[in-house]
């Protein structure tokens, strides 16, 4: 039985990495869902409700290649230029294969880049402070 509990604990710590948050800005809110697996980031940014949008794929070079990351539009078209962009951001920093969805109801793209950029880099550096405190509670 101890067996077991061992292998059920490592197959937790093993799992994807889910953060969620929000931020208010011009009395509208701002939702960031961030996943992550052991060889890929999946990010939905949205306005007002948790929405699939404008789908982009950013993969990263191998680290031997210089050369930025390639992406593509996997679904829509509305907001193309920020789900590329932060696909592109999130795998040049993480260094995996990045999913975006951007979904915009009533603001702009370029209205809602600078409230998405901030929310990206949040939920990327709370993944990191998580990655940082499971680390030091192994030691």
């Amino acid at each position: 039985m101890e067996h077991w509990d061992r292998t059920f604990e490592a197959a937790k710590t093993d799992r994807a990495k889910v953060i969620k948050e929000e931020l208010v800005e011009q009395d509208t809110t701002f939702l960031a869902i961030y996943l992550e697996a052991n060889n890929s980031c999946l990010v939905l940014l949205s306005e007002r409700e948790d929405k699939l949008g404008t789908l982009a794929i950013a993969v990263p070079k191998p680290k031997d290649l210089l050369g930025p990351v390639s992406s593509s539009l996997l679904l829509g078209e509305k907001n193309a230029v920020s789900a590329r962009m932060f696909a592109e951001y999130v795998a040049a920093k993480k260094g995996k294969i990045a999913l975006v969805s951007v979904y915009l109801d009533k603001l702009s793209e370029m209205q809602a880049q600078t409230f998405f950029m901030h929310l990206v880099d949040k939920v990327m550096k709370k993944e990191a402070e998580t990655e940082r405190e499971k680390e030091a509670a192994e030691i």
